[in-house]
Formats: C-alpha cells, sequence, structure tokens
C-alpha cells in the first residue's frame, strides 16, 4: 500500500513538474522576463525549472535510499 501511495506522489509529482508551460518565475523574475520578450522569457523560464529541480531530486535521492535501508524484511 506504502509503494502504491509512494509511486503515486512521485507520478504527481513528475507530471507536475514536466509541463513547459508552468510558471515558476517569482515576481520580479516575471517583471524582468517580461521585458526581455518571448523567447528569452521562455529560456528563462526552462532555465528557472531546470535549476529548481536539482533540490528536489536530491531529497528524492536521499529520501528513497532511507527508505530502502530502514523498510521492514518480511
Amino acid at each position: 500500500m506504502k509503494q502504491r501511495v509512494l509511486a503515486f506522489i512521485f507520478t504527481v509529482c513528475i507530471l507536475h513538474s514536466a509541463f513547459y508551460i508552468s510558471s515558476a518565475q517569482c515576481s520580479i523574475c516575471t517583471k524582468t522576463a517580461q521585458q526581455l520578450g518571448e523567447k528569452p522569457a521562455k529560456g528563462m523560464n526552462s532555465g528557472i525549472l531546470y535549476l529548481a529541480f536539482a533540490p528536489f531530486a536530491i531529497v528524492g535521492y536521499i529520501s528513497y535510499r532511507w527508505w530502502k535501508n530502514n523498510r521492514k524484511t518480511v
């Protein structure tokens, strides 16, 4: 049961972050992106999403290792 819940949460997180249209900008970045134009703004948004992925990947890896080492063996 726990494995299904974890798989569901992981899938939702991946799908949520996979959308290219998602807005990953704070108010200052949004204002800057509006001044840059369409194409540079998309590049800036992609860069923000790319940089935000690293901490989530690290936490996910640590959580997986912790879960794998601490699960009960039956």
